[in-house]
């Protein structure tokens, strides 16, 4: 059965849409990881034993489509995409649920993606209805630059909490504690929930006052993102 969600037709606040969409984020200068020939993603954590299900296995049963607008922290949103894939949730109660260990109580979800690149989110956030393990955008298996072969989508918080490359999932009953971050993270510190419409661009400061940096970044970013993308456009026509 799909099911369809429609995104906001108004911008969240900070934002400014882009008629393309972008291969963002800090790993930019790499190529994608390279995708396992039988991808898989290990469920592991607070659990009796990790679990780990088949990529097929994972997103084939209650399929569903979510229309949906992308929001990066830098400011930029690409409006109306399609994902398909399943619902978090599903997974959350088919695979992960009957697994946690007797007496746990499962507070946050730890996402990481072949790239290296994680996300701790609230549980409670990520059972929401929009939130999708996705293989596909706008009809066409995911490829490198946008999170092949599996994406985390959750249209209520800023890309950064939207890992690609989706490998493992770790459910924990508390908040990790994180290591000391380097000077640029700690100037650019994330914010723990990401939610768009309150602007949580920042960990400790107010949203409107983080715009201006996350602004130049997002120029700078933005303009090489085209380049890769017009050379390489290029690239296929040459190579016919």
């Amino acid at each position: 059965m799909t099911e369809t969600i429609h995104p906001h037709a108004v911008l969240p606040p900070g934002q400014r849409r882009i008629d393309f969409f972008p291969r963002f984020g800090r790993r930019v200068a790499q190529p994608p990881p390279t995708v396992p020939a039988h991808p898989t993603v290990v469920f592991g954590g607070a659990l009796t034993a990790p679990v780990e299900i088949a990529l097929d296995e994972l997103t084939g049963a209650d399929r569903r489509e979510l229309h949906a607008d992308f929001h990066c922290v830098a400011g930029w949103s690409v409006t109306d995409l399609s994902w398909e894939g399943v619902a978090f949730a599903d997974v959350y109660q088919r695979y992960v649920a009957p697994a946690v260990r007797p007496g746990t109580t499962v507070t946050h979800v730890l996402v990481r993606g072949l790239d290296g690149e994680h996300f701790v989110g609230r549980l409670d956030d990520l059972l929401a209805d929009d939130v999708l393990l996705a293989d596909r955008l706008d009809g066409r298996p995911l490829d490198g630059d946008h999170g092949a072969p599996l994406r985390l989508v959750n249209p209520a918080q800023y890309g950064y909490a939207n890992i690609k490359h989706v490998c493992r999932i770790d459910v924990l009953a508390a908040t990790p504690t994180a290591d000391s971050p380097a000077l640029l993270d700690r100037l650019l510190q994330s914010h723990p929930r990401a939610r768009v419409w309150e602007e949580e661009r920042h960990g400790t400061l107010p949203g409107w006052l983080i715009r201006p940096i996350y602004r130049v970044i997002k120029a700078f970013m933005l303009s090489a993102a085209a380049r890769r993308s017009e050379s390489g456009h290029h690239s296929k026509v040459n190579n016919g």
